[in-house]
């Protein structure tokens, strides 16, 4: 099967099933996995599915109504996170009063940080941890702890979150859509997001590509209201926005 064809058929069975493995497609395809995550590759790139750990989903899953698990999304698109992480972690200059937000994204952006005269504030438990770990100075914002996320949520973050002054912010996001912003399914975690974003100079949201088109349940942000750093030229319809930055 020519490589060509083989991408009609990867397209039509990812649309008609919603969701499939890179085991599903090299039985039914034939073909070696290989081939097959090769093909995945770059149909992502042509913006025909979304690449996903172990497999693919259809685009027009483009609604996300819940978090999943840290445990199940840590591992997702890893390569592009990290990338994305270490151009974020680049921004950071010394005296900087930095707002890091919970998430997978942002936990790479960890890894990457040297600036030591940086100063952290994060609702992250995981992100805290990691970060006092590495010796930089950190406060750890009070409030709820939602598992799922391992994010600090609720009242208590909220009121925290007004005394604080951000020269800087790294915030995650389950979708980015030029009509409904930055979007979570989560209303609690919204709200601190937003608060926090009201609370910094500059706001970086870091979102692969796989998060183009995607929207959830609650907007935390306006489209233009932050930088966006990704790891790839974003997709049609978003080309040209003058606040996308791709990880060099």
């Amino acid at each position: 099967m020519l490589a060509e064809e083989r991408f009609h058929e990867i397209i039509r069975l990812v649309n008609e099933r919603k969701t499939m493995t890179v085991q599903e497609l090299t039985e039914l395809l034939d073909s070696s996995e290989s081939t097959i995550r090769r093909d995945l590759t770059e149909l992502h790139k042509r913006h025909q599915l979304v690449k996903v750990h172990g497999g693919a989903t259809a685009l027009q899953m483009g609604y996300t109504t819940k978090d999943e698990a840290v445990s199940v999304r840590k591992d997702m698109n890893m390569e592009e996170k990290q990338r994305i992480a270490k151009y974020a972690a680049e921004r950071i200059k010394k005296n900087d009063f930095v707002y890091v937000d919970a998430g997978t994204t942002t936990g790479c952006l960890i890894d990457w940080i040297c600036e030591q005269g940086a100063v952290f504030v994060t609702n992250g438990i995981v992100h805290a941890r990691t970060l006092a770990e590495k010796g930089y100075k950190v406060f750890l914002l009070g409030g709820e702890l939602k598992a799922a996320t391992e994010a600090v949520v609720g009242g208590e973050t909220m009121e925290s979150l007004k005394r604080y002054h951000f020269t800087k912010g790294f915030f995650g996001t389950n979708g980015v859509s030029k009509r409904h912003g930055f979007t979570t399914p989560d209303p609690n975690e919204a709200l601190v997001k937003q608060e926090a974003m009201r609370q910094t100079e500059r706001c970086y949201v870091l979102a692969d590509s796989q998060k183009f088109g995607m929207v959830s349940s609650v907007t935390f942000g306006v489209f233009e209201e932050a930088t966006i750093l990704t790891e790839t030229e974003p997709p049609e319809g978003f080309s040209g926005s003058k606040n996308i930055r791709v990880a060099k």
